[in-house]
């Protein structure tokens, strides 16, 4: 059996994962084992899973597989550097068995090894290692391996390319070969090799491009004798030729193996020893017998000729490598996990056979003792005069002080003279417990009778030699009689009464045997089946494949009970999605005014949009509404609210912007009965297309126009209530105060008048910009003011009054003006202290504060320009000059951003304001004219949903188990369905409890029908679906935080004991948690 990758193999896998996993990111890495790792990829609408067999394997799988419950070192330190990183490249290193995974254009290099001991090596850019899965230590041909070091790759076979095939290089190699053979040979070394065989492993060490059986293939389809010596094609000029054109078409099949994006495949099995009856005889298709009754041996990206036409040998063909690699291996894993888990559970019923059979052993042979009691006392009774003709007898001789031997003798030799009361006497005599042995008749004695109970009847022939010597035919009359012993001291009657209480002591004890009997077994099964849950945990589930999800799915989803899908979205970004892809013409818009509500729609049958939905349809879906909200948490329900698809949209009035999952609701709303706070959580099936002609067409739009008259007719009084379409706009034509938006990220309902902008907060963040925008310009003509009331000093109140004026109009912030008045002043003073002494009149007396300027400026007057600088940069004044400056600057360039990105955020609310209006134009033409636009997958799956049933039928084919979380009602026709209240339990944990419990409901006796006749019982089909279902797949579809299950005692299947008295804990599920 193949047990890892040839370097074609290497080949083939690498060339598909590149056009696969390129442009994919990694999700996640997982342990499975110590050399077993599972990487994740994934992007919008794409997920695949990665196994790497370190030096074995490494393919796509399509199977669920258990993953460690912490990750090791190694997988910590992967996923610290590759986790969210893109998959850039996937190639083969040169033709040796390396695949390279490139992560981020290089930066991230994986390194998988696919020969000895394997090994996974995760490098930077410049191939520094910076972990591995085992480090190597240096050896022959073999450079060392660990963090810090280089990981080489100029020494990796035909790392720099493949060379050509010539004649020369196939002389060489052939050269090479027989140099090898001598070698050995003159070392005195044993090479283990099939005769005729030299040539092919020559040739495989040498052109290392091509793998032996390969060689091997071309060699038969050319018709080249393999068996030739190398040393003969060296000297046979046509052999050499007719062996370069087998390498040669060999090139050309590995040309051919990566030619297109999909590698072909081929599985060599064989048939499994004492299948070939089961394989006649089977009606489960072609598809079940070959996983059943073949032992796959081998695989390869060609087929070889070899085994092409082999009888022993069964080829199965692939399209895919991927496909056949995995299936290869995981049946040969999944195989394994069977075979252990079966030899487990088997274990575990010898041990409860052995234990059973021990007690009804025990309970037999007290059945027995009372028959054969009631058997002598009723031969006492029939041969009365008999026994007490012995009596009499034996007590006469003892009487007379006979000797107890002499007593013995005498029987002896009265039997051989045929006395007939010494005949029915059966030596020895047991004088010492004054009792004697006497073979007595049965009443109506017959020969079938006798022959029934001959195993029951004492053999009298090996307690006495003597008499074993009488003839044939006493012989047989003896061993037909019983053997009854008989008290000397009693009357026959009195003996036949110690033999009835005997029979009643026997039956009291057989009752108390039974009943303890009863105990000690169920004991005993609790004890094998907790050994046997405990193993079962330890070992890994069987495979199961990865179940590809329906495209609703990814909502909160449940089918009503009048088979109408109802979709919810499960945040804002989902809530955008079902009004933009899924809402359509004759579909409901269901929501609740409280915080956390989520949009919920119901979608109508596309062929009659006008139909109007069922009232307990829309009350199911009000329910969901409530129930994922806050009001689950809080425990108070309210009603939830319903109008058509026609009245949601897109487009809010003009100065408002609707956020992702909001949406603008337009005309009346009808509001529901306030929904009961009550989820169930339930199993639905879905079963082949050959099975859904047996299901009854329960939805709606597929019934009758009778029957959906009538529905119709119910539902009435809830259509009085809904407007046409030009009444609404009538209405809101004349009135705008009608209209309401519905915020799904505030979730609560809008209490404003619609025509206030809310995007006001955005206009009081521009509005300082637009008055900050003016001051700069007041600025300037305050710093002109300053220069003019310095050159015309004769009229100086005035410019003060309109300095103070221009303050007091423009009433900026405080900080810049500030900065702009300092700017101002610092520009002035040169002008103003030169021009102040010169305009003053003599004698005239300077006013407070001038006498000390005018010195100053008497001192100073001698400075320039350059000498007033290097003294302020030298005692630091000019620092304040230059950080006033700096901070002018900055706040000015701040002002430029901040008015930029208001104007990037206007012009893209613009954009999507007009993104939107044409959207709803669209949208509204489309819901006018009944247009699809769903995708050709989702267009089919929204026809009826009759592939998904609650209680499959006898007979149906079931694919797979599908979990719904839904209100209760909705859940009736669910065979597996659990109540959901709120309360304080997590999901996680109640969940699992629920899961334990359906699982441990199927191990009662008489709860499973193995026929799968029987609706109300369980199904060996349905317990293996649920027994796979994992709690972190169902978590995610419980669309509530904490809850509290209200579970029967026994499970979801109807069968078996449900009571639960016996078991503290099972009747403790049964209440409420």
């Amino acid at each position: 059996m193949k047990q890892r990758f040839s370097s074609l193999d290497v080949k083939a896998i690498a060339h598909e994962l590149s056009t696969i996993l390129v442009s994919l990111r990694v999700a996640n890495i997982y342990d499975l084992s110590s050399k077993i790792i599972l990487f994740k990829f994934a992007k919008p609408e794409v997920k695949k899973q990665l196994l790497i067999d370190s030096g074995f394997r490494c393919h796509l799988t399509d199977f669920a597989r258990t993953t460690a419950a912490a990750p090791s070192v190694f997988v910590q330190k992967l996923r610290k550097s590759l986790k969210t990183r893109r998959v850039t490249a996937v190639s083969q290193i040169g033709t040796d068995r390396i695949i390279e995974f490139q992560f981020s254009d290089g930066q991230y290099r994986l390194y998988l090894e696919f020969f000895a001991g394997g090994n996974v090596i995760l490098t930077d850019k410049e191939l520094k290692i910076s972990t591995l899965l085992r480090n190597v230590p240096e050896g022959e041909g073999q450079e060392p391996q660990g963090p810090g070091l280089t990981y080489s790759l100029e020494k990796r076979q035909n790392y720099g390319g493949v060379p050509d095939l010539t004649k020369e290089r196939v002389r060489d190699a052939l050269q090479t070969t027989v140099n090898k053979a001598i070698d050995s040979a003159a070392a005195g070394k044993k090479i283990k090799k099939k005769p005729g065989d030299e040539l092919r492993k020559g040739l495989a060490t040498t052109i290392t491009e091509l793998p032996p059986i390969l060689v091997d293939h071309v060699m038969k389809v050319t018709g080249f004798d393999s068996t030739v010596q190398p040393s003969a094609v060296l000297e046979n000029e046509g052999l050499l030729d007719h062996l370069l054109l087998s390498l040669g078409e060999g090139r050309k099949i590995v040309q051919e193996v990566t030619s297109s994006d999909a590698c072909k495949g081929y599985i060599l099995a064989k048939t499994r020893p004492g299948a070939e009856i089961a394989s006649s005889e089977g009606v489960d298709g072609e598809q079940q017998q070959k996983k059943t009754n073949l032992i796959y041996e081998d695989f390869h990206p060609f087929l070889p000729r070899q085994f092409e036409q082999d009888p022993n040998y069964t080829v199965l063909p692939f399209e895919i490598f991927n496909k056949l690699v995995d299936e290869f291996f995981s049946s040969i894993e999944g195989q394994k996990l069977e075979s252990r888990l079966t030899e487990r559970e088997a274990n575990a019923k010898r041990k409860l056979d052995a234990t059973k059979a021990e007690h009804a052993k025990r309970i037999e042979g007290l059945q027995v003792v009372q028959q054969i009691n009631i058997r002598k006392a009723n031969a006492i009774e029939a041969n009365a005069e008999r026994v007490r003709e012995a009596m009499d007898a034996v007590n006469g001789l003892i009487q007379q002080g006979m000797d107890w031997e002499d007593i013995g003798n005498l029987v002896d030799r009265e039997r051989r003279r045929n006395n007939p009361v010494a005949a029915i006497i059966v030596p020895p005599l047991k004088l010492y417990e004054n009792t004697i042995t006497v073979l007595l008749g049965e009443e109506d004695e017959g020969v079938e009778d006798d022959d029934d109970n001959a195993s029951d009847t004492d053999s009298v022939a090996s307690d006495d030699s003597g008499y074993a010597a009488t003839e044939a035919s006493a012989k047989n009359a003896q061993e037909i009689r019983l053997s009854v012993d008989i008290n000397l001291g009693l009357s026959p009657y009195a003996n036949a009464r110690e033999y009835y209480g005997e029979r009643k002591m026997a039956a009291v004890k057989e009752q108390k045997t039974v009943l303890q009997s009863d105990m000690a077994l169920k004991s005993a099964e609790q004890k094998i089946s907790a050994e046997l849950k405990k193993g079962l945990k330890q070992e890994k589930p069987i495979l199961q494949p990865i179940r590809k999800q329906l495209w609703f799915e990814k909502f909160t989803w449940f089918i009503s009970s009048d088979g109408y899908l109802v979709l919810g979205g499960k945040d804002a970004q989902q809530n955008e999605m079902l009004y933009r892809r899924y809402l359509k013409k004759g579909d409901v818009y269901v929501h609740a005014d409280l915080h956390g509500a989520p949009s919920v729609i119901i979608k109508n049958s596309p062929s009659t949009p006008d139909a109007p939905i069922p009232p307990s349809t829309l009350s199911q879906a009000g329910s969901l509404a409530v129930c994922a909200s806050s009001a689950w948490d809080s425990k108070a329900g309210m009603g939830a609210w319903w109008v058509n698809a026609d009245q949601v949209s897109k487009s809010a009035p003009t100065g408002e912007f609707l956020g992702t999952g909001s949406f603008m609701v337009r005309g009346k709303k009808n509001f529901l009965p306030p929904a009961q706070l009550l989820l169930g959580l339930g199993l639905m099936f879905r079963i082949s297309e050959e099975s859904k002609a047996k299901h009854i067409k329960h939805r709606l739009y597929d019934l009758p126009e009778s029957v959906s008259g009538k529905d119709a007719a119910k539902s009435a009084p809830g259509e009085t209530t809904l407007n046409t379409r030009e009444e609404i706009n009538a209405e809101h034509d004349e009135s705008d105060s009608e209209d309401s938006a519905t915020d799904m990220e505030e979730d609560a309902e809008r209490k404003e008048n619609p025509l206030q902008p809310t995007d006001r907060n955005d206009d009081e963040y521009e509005s300082p910009e637009q008055i900050e925008s003016p001051p700069i310009q007041s600025v300037k003509d305050l710093t002109i003011a300053e220069e003019s009331s310095v050159t015309n000093p004769s009229e100086p109140t005035r410019t003060r009054e309109n300095e103070l004026g221009d303050d007091k109009e423009d009433e900026d912030p405080e900080v810049t003006t500030e900065a702009d008045s300092t700017t101002a002043n610092s520009l002035a003073p040169g002008p103003s202290g030169k021009s102040t002494p010169q305009n003053q009149k003599k004698g005239q007396q300077s006013k407070r504060g001038q006498r000390g300027k005018a010195k100053k400026m008497a001192k100073y007057k001698d400075q320039d320009e350059e000498d007033r600088a290097a003294i302020e940069a030298l005692i630091g004044a000019a620092a304040g000059k230059q950080k006033a400056e700096a901070e002018a600057k900055a706040k000015a360039e701040r002002e430029a951003q901040r008015a930029a990105a208001s104007e990037r955020r206007r012009a893209q609310q613009q954009r999507q304001q007009r993104e939107t209006a044409e959207h709803e134009e669209i949208r509204k033409m489309m819901l006018e004219e009944g247009i699809e636009t769903l995708d050709a997958e989702e267009a089919a799956s929204l026809t009826p949903l009759d592939s998904l049933v609650g209680t499959p039928l006898p007979g149906d084919e079931i694919l797979e188990a599908v979990v719904v979380c839904a209100p209760y009602n909705a859940l009736g026709r669910c065979k597996y369905k659990v109540k959901l209240q709120p309360g304080t339990q997590k999901k996680g944990k109640a969940v699992k409890e629920v899961l334990e419990a359906w699982k441990s409901a199927s191990t009662k006796k008489g709860v499973v029908d193995e026929k799968s006749e029987d609706k109300e019982k369980m199904w060996p089909r349905e317990v293996e679906l649920f027994k796979a279902l994992k709690p972190e797949e169902v978590i995610n579809v419980v669309p509530v935080g904490k809850l509290r299950v209200m579970m029967a005692g026994g499970a979801g299947g109807s069968g078996g004991d449900a009571k639960g008295k016996s078991n503290k804990g099972a009747a403790n599920r049964g209440k409420k948690k």
